[in-house]
């Protein structure tokens, strides 16, 4: 079993920055990706960025180039940094580890999350 506290969420406006933080703890051997994920409100939870043991990194499509995923190993830690925020980014994130590298086969356990408002 691994748990992960979501931490940093909050309203900004359209353009804004944002940064999410992740602490694991638990049975951290078992995670490939450290990985955020976010559910918007009527819609599917999507996978966000997710970054493997050895630093790979996967993005989805809409935040490549506007947000950065780091992971630290050494602490069981992974941030999440949003910079250009738009509306549609408005979702609540979860942080899970994964099974696989690209971050895409989540634990099946999921913590509260924290709310993001891109709104002005």
């Amino acid at each position: 079993q691994v748990q992960f506290v979501e931490s940093g969420g909050g309203l900004v406006q359209p353009g804004g920055s944002l940064s999410l933080s992740c602490a694991a703890s638990g049975r951290i051997f078992s995670i490939a990706a450290m990985s955020w994920y976010r559910q918007a409100p009527g819609k599917q939870r999507e996978l966000v960025a997710a970054e493997s043991r050895g630093g790979t990194t996967n993005y989805a499509d809409s935040v490549k180039g506007r947000f950065t995923i780091s992971r630290d190993n050494a602490k069981n830690t992974v941030a999440l940094r949003m910079n250009s925020l738009k509306p549609e980014d408005t979702a609540v994130y979860y942080c899970n580890g994964a099974r696989d590298v690209d971050g895409t086969w989540p634990f099946d356990s999921w913590g509260l999350g924290t709310q993001v408002t891109v709104s002005s």
